[in-house]
């Protein structure tokens, strides 16, 4: 037996899409197809809000900081970290869930991650695009209104979906060698730092990125513009508000 996985090699971010729809059919194929992921104990606690409907979506574009996927693309997933579902069963069944703990949090986190990626990877297999969007945890309170979510479910992550009506470059990544470790970690001395970064600095889109924020490194790009310090305390303390107010910080035995 054979295997194509070139589409994976050859990947790139749809942000563009055409209005062609994406079919019933097809979405329920492709979820069906992501809820045979890997999960914690075969709990399956996460859950997929899907989003089609154009009012909608205005209403969560600003919670995406109006990126333009959110709007224009004919689908719109939300994947969440739910043990509500699962408590639930529990309580029905005699059985006092333990649940509302960072632990569970990461636990139902990671399940939904999984399944999110699963999804991506069946649809790019199809020839649709997608994006995924990291800014779900940073409006995850107000997410929470938009999309009625109760106690026990938590937005992790979101994933715009559609036709591509766009071919653009594909995103740079750093060299497998960048990320593996064999059966320990090896720490990077500089200069394995500067060899595995040097292929990212010098591409055209980085040496633009640092002349438009008037930067003299990549880094200074990610440290002073994209990916600030205090940008990341401040929505650090939102998401600590939304696990509490969620019911995931209680740490008493």
């Amino acid at each position: 037996m054979t295997y194509n996985t070139d589409f994976l090699l050859e990947r790139r971010t749809i942000r563009k899409y055409t209005q062609d729809a994406v079919g019933d059919d097809l979405l329920n194929n492709l979820i069906k197809e992501g809820c045979q992921s890997s999960t914690t104990g075969n709990m399956q606690v996460y859950s997929i809000i899907v989003t089609r409907d154009e009012d909608k979506k205005r209403e969560l574009s600003p919670l995406h900081f109006n990126q333009k996927m959110v709007t224009g693309a004919p689908v719109v997933l939300t994947f969440c970290a739910d043990f509500n579902r699962f408590s639930k069963w529990c309580l029905l069944n005699n059985a006092i869930p333990g649940y509302d703990n960072i632990l569970s949090f990461m636990t139902a986190a990671i399940d939904a991650l999984l399944v999110a990626q699963t999804i991506c990877i069946a649809a790019e297999a199809r020839g649709l695009g997608i994006c995924y969007l990291g800014t779900t945890t940073y409006m995850g309170h107000k997410i929470i209104e938009v999309l009625k979510l109760p106690k026990g479910v938590v937005p992790v992550t979101t994933v715009t979906l559609g036709w591509p009506a766009e071919h653009p470059d594909q995103p740079d990544r750093l060299p497998p060698g960048a990320v593996i470790h064999k059966e320990v970690y090896s720490d990077y001395s500089d200069e394995d730092i500067e060899r595995f970064y040097s292929g990212k600095e010098r591409r055209q889109d980085s040496l633009q990125f640092i002349r438009e924020n008037n930067k003299s490194t990549l880094a200074q790009v990610f440290t002073d513009v994209r990916y600030k310090k205090e940008d990341n305390v401040y929505f650090s303390k939102i998401l600590l508000q939304v696990l509490k107010d969620q019911g995931f910080m209680n740490n008493e035995l």
